[in-house]
């Protein structure tokens, strides 16, 4: 995940210093790995974060378990999982629906749009996100913050 970083954050910089603009995400989504036409970056992003929450959270649990966090503390905790849940399905839906319009409009006009190059200027129009990597990382946070605020839910494990 490192390396993706680096090198999407490099990609950008590229694109800052040439264009004096760049869109979030592109860079990263439209590169594949490890063969052509295989995986894009931005799908083994996606995959290795749920699966790397997944591991902390059955690795970690022991931090957690019993009654560490309790009364106002955990109160709190589970408000702002479930913000982080309801804004991240928000954005999700926010990006399939804009993802969705435009490629209506586009087949509509006769010309089929090319989805890997879509994307939209907001909040700010000169740093517009791709819609595709866009949808991923909010659905990928998404997953998580749910996931999250069921375990604050559910029933503590003893550590015994």
């Amino acid at each position: 995940m490192v390396s993706t970083l680096v090198f999407g954050v490099y990609v950008t910089m590229v694109e800052w210093m040439e264009d004096g603009k760049y869109v979030m995400g592109e860079a990263i989504h439209n590169a594949v790995f490890p063969f052509e036409n295989f995986a894009r970056v931005s799908t083994w992003i996606f995959f290795s974060t749920i699966i790397g929450w997944y591991c902390v959270t059955r690795i970690g649990w022991k931090r957690t378990a019993g009654n560490k966090i309790i009364g106002w503390r955990m109160g709190l905790l589970q408000l702002m999982l479930l913000g982080f849940t309801i804004i991240s399905l928000y954005e999700v839906l926010y990006n399939f629906t804009v993802l969705n319009a435009i490629m209506t409009a586009g087949i509509i006009d006769g010309q089929v749009p090319d989805i890997d190059k879509l994307s939209v200027a907001y909040p700010d129009p000169d740093r517009p996100w791709n819609l595709v990597f866009a949808t991923k990382v909010f659905l990928a946070a998404f997953i998580i913050s749910a996931h999250a605020f069921y375990l604050s839910t559910k029933p503590r494990k003893n550590l015994d």
